[in-house]
């Protein structure tokens, strides 16, 4: 009814890409229309399985069929959905105490006649609660522990609950974090010496110890920032030479047959070496000329102490502060989509953080978001700043320019749907900035569709620009797949690099190196390094803020508006039930919001409170909100292992895109609860306003009128007020390239606008549609190894390119 009516499949369409998550592509479209060339084909279908795929939930579905006015799909959805099993509510997962009682419970509407059969993994429960929506476990034992999973039929048809795992807690004996297979049969085990937090120097020899009681004898595992140590399987880690990337959390696995248990983390920093055998020291011989001369020192003995009279010390550069935009383009519409972009920033994000950097990370942006970020971050930029710009997705480069793709931008693009690099740095130019850096991991092949020459203006000689692009001139940049996450080749190798203290073109040139080095890599993907820095700034220059204080705070308070999140609060019911909201920031734009139970009366056997009824232009994958782990939320990067409380679950919920939300951010907190004397399921609602959250407050979806001024109003910044800290950490606590001009092609004359004016990329037609290969799925949830990058056995079939084009 669907694939011959008027209002049909195309229209459809049309409704549900009124919502960002069920937008279809023009690739998408054709595919769908080309269904019909298949005797067994219907574009209706494929196009109900993508919505299917995306989550569409049914009541949205509903939605869109009204605004068509399709009154026969309606009718038959309608009277189908009635007919439908539907599981109202899930069993959870629960922990107790041994002799304790758990109930899981399963509850379902449809048609009449429903039955229920519970399941401990595969076996079917035959006691006489195996057969009702609520499972008794009791007195519980070590034989309840184990998977369960419930089965609703009316004989016609049948329905399987969500999976709920029962787990005994920890006995009073064993040691916190210790988790035992066979409870009683044999000694726990206990650690009796924890890790130990140090402080070191390069070179030095690190030394941590842990020891544990266990019988059977425990055996040991290290871990480096959560991942594993190669061949270190004793009590003692010893590091004979430690560098900086050395530096990081330190934990150790102890087990034996039975037991497991985790000791506490330690916490390792490395400093600069107090010893060395050689320095280079600069000499002062007047205004007019420096010489630079080797001194040679004796083993074991600083140079200061050595040289009687020494000669003044290596000039020591600062920046006024430290900025950095960082950009990742993963899910465009016209385009092939990415994966590795969302693990590039968040790493880099957290090194740069490390480094004092006042870092914004922003995912998914088009045209408009991009020119609105470009120009928010150019007010960051003040005489002396270090400005970093990166930049992860589809690229392209044309006559000696650079051109960043929004997620936005049509099959057939050109230098007007893009953001030219060059224009971005003249503008940094104007603002006197100490150090400019552009890491661009993008594709730099020519682009067919654009003949135009772009003149960014002319660049002046500050002597402080580098450019570290991740390919050269007319090649592709790639990605890795990994069986978690992806990692572009470039941030792979970066972030070994990134944070030591040396010339920002030293560190760059010792990445070239690394990846000179993979096997993989090698013909296929080379950095290319562009500067005319001539001091020796690095990312690691501390900060030493200038005499204008004003301008210092202005700065301050401007990046702290957009990193601002809504203070948790708790929530009373009128049952008596007491509820915390959180939120927590994974990117500047990205935010989780989570619930957790905390007091509940002793009446009330279980409840749950679930986030609900956000605004229709809200990015929310209703498919994965409300889940019990960060994980399942589809929250990759911000993972926490293990709730905190077994008795107090939370609940996430995961936003994306808050640049686009135009107003307050509102929704609903519907509590569901049961009686201990009552089976039916009884809800409290309570609306929730939390304002504009992050990077929403700066209206990024708004044209800039003047690059001198932000969208965001600072008459408030006086009533500015500061968030408690939520339980998560926020995103932020924390050669020149002279433009070549061909022979051919027509000139652009250069612009204050990074592009040439227009409101929005609007999608264009193509002559080459289906050029692209489907994007390979993302998965979670670790990056690649800080410190084995040379060692990962890269195979081809894991490289995906960031096409250009």
């Amino acid at each position: 009814m669907l694939d011959i009516c008027s209002c049909g499949w195309r229209q459809l369409a049309n409704a549900a890409g009124e919502h960002p998550q069920f937008r279809c592509s023009e690739k998408e479209l054709t595919s769908c229309s080309l269904q019909v060339l298949d005797p067994a084909g219907s574009p209706a279908r494929t196009l109900l399985a993508w919505l299917a795929d995306r989550g569409c939930p049914m009541d949205f579905l509903l939605h869109c069929l009204r605004k068509m006015d399709n009154k026969e799909a309606l009718q038959f959805l309608t009277t189908t959905v009635s007919e439908q099993i539907r599981i109202t509510v899930q069993p959870q997962s629960q922990q107790a105490s041994l002799g304790s009682r758990v109930v899981l419970t399963c509850r379902a509407s449809g048609p009449p006649g429903l039955s229920y059969q519970w399941f401990k993994g595969k076996e079917e429960i035959l006691n006489e609660t195996g057969s009702l929506p609520e499972l008794v476990l009791c007195p519980l034992g070590p034989a309840h522990q184990g998977y369960y999973i419930c089965r609703i039929n009316n004989g016609g048809q049948c329905l399987f609950s969500t999976w709920a795992h029962v787990r005994l807690v920890h006995s009073a004996g064993s040691s916190p974090g210790c988790s035992s297979l066979f409870p009683g049969s044999v000694s726990g085990l206990q650690i009796s010496q924890q890790p130990q937090t140090q402080a070191a120097s390069e070179g030095d020899v690190l030394v941590m110890k842990c020891k544990a009681e266990a019988n059977p004898p425990p055996q040991y595992e290290w871990y480096h920032n959560k991942m594993p140590i190669p061949q270190q399987k004793a009590c003692s880690l010893k590091i004979p030479c430690v560098t900086t990337e050395h530096r990081g959390e330190y934990r150790c696995k102890v087990f034996n047959l039975y037991h497991e248990a985790w000791s506490d983390t330690a916490t390792v920093t490395i400093g600069p070496s107090s010893v060395t055998d050689a320095s280079w020291v600069e000499v002062d011989r007047g205004l007019e000329s420096q010489e630079v001369q080797r001194s040679k020192t004796r083993v074991g003995i600083n140079p200061v102490q050595q040289m009687a009279c020494p000669p003044p010390a290596a000039k020591n550069f600062y920046a006024t502060d430290k900025v950095a935009l960082l950009i990742g383009n993963m899910n465009y519409l016209h385009h092939t989509q990415l994966t590795a972009p969302i693990s590039d920033v968040h790493e880099l994000t957290n090194l740069l953080r490390q480094m004092d950097f006042k870092v914004v990370s922003l995912l998914d942006l088009n045209w408009q978001e991009m020119n609105s970020a470009v120009t928010e971050f150019l007010l960051l930029l003040d005489k002396g700043v270090y400005g970093l710009l990166y930049f992860a997705g589809h690229g392209y480069e044309n006559y000696g320019n650079s051109f960043m793709v929004p997620i936005d931008a049509p099959d057939s693009y050109t230098s007007a749907h893009c953001l030219c690099v060059q224009r971005i740095l003249t503008r940094m130019q104007e603002k006197k900035t100490g150090l400019n850096v552009f890491l661009l991991d993008m594709c730099r092949k020519r682009n067919p569709n654009d003949d135009l020459i772009v003149q960014p203006g002319t660049l002046k000689v500050t002597a402080n620009i580098v450019f570290g692009y991740a390919t050269c001139v007319d090649a592709e940049a790639y990605e890795v797949k990994r069986e978690d996450v992806s990692n572009g080749i470039f941030i792979s190798f970066l972030k070994k690099r990134v944070c030591e203290d040396e010339k920002v073109t030293v560190m760059l040139d010792r990445v070239a190196e690394d990846m000179g080095r993979c096997a993989i890599t090698r013909g296929r993907q080379a950095l290319e390094l562009r500067s005319n820095l001539s001091e020796r700034r690095s990312l690691t220059d501390r900060i030493q803020p200038s005499d204008s204080s004003a301008s210092d705070s202005a700065r301050n308070l401007q990046w702290a508006v957009a990193h601002v999140l809504p203070e948790s609060r708790c929530l009373h019911f009128d049952c008596g039930v007491k509820v915390q909201l959180g939120f927590a920031a994974e990117f500047s734009n990205i935010m989780v919001i989570y619930t957790r139970i905390l007091e509940k009366p002793a009446e009330i056997d279980s409840c749950c409170a679930q986030l609900t009824d956000f605004p229709q232009e809200m990015d929310i994958d209703l498919k994965k909100s409300n889940q019990e782990t960060l994980f399942e939320a589809g929250c990759l990067l911000l993972i926490k292992e293990e709730v905190p409380s077994p008795e107090a679950q939370s609940l996430y919920t995961r936003i994306r895109n808050l640049q686009r939300l135009k107003r307050d951010l509102t929704f609903t907190v519907c509590l569901h609860y049961t009686y201990s004397n009552m089976d039916e399921e009884v809800q409290e609602r309570l609306p929730v306003t939390v304002g504009k959250p992050l990077v929403s407050k700066l209206n990024l979806h708004e044209p800039r009128t003047s690059r001198s001024c932000s969208a965001y109003s600072y008459s408030s910044l006086d009533s500015f007020n500061y968030p408690e800290c939520s339980s998560f950490t926020s995103v932020d606590s924390a050669v020149n390239t002279w433009p070549y001009h061909g022979q051919t092609g027509s000139a652009v004359s250069p612009s204050n606008s990074l592009t040439s004016p227009r409101s929005a990329n609007v999608p264009e037609e193509t002559d080459s549609p289906g050029i692209f290969d489907s994007p390979q799925p993302l998965t979670s949830s670790k990056s690649l190894p800080h410190c084995q990058v040379n060692e990962i056995n890269y195979k081809f079939s894991d490289m995906y390119n960031f096409h250009s084009f």
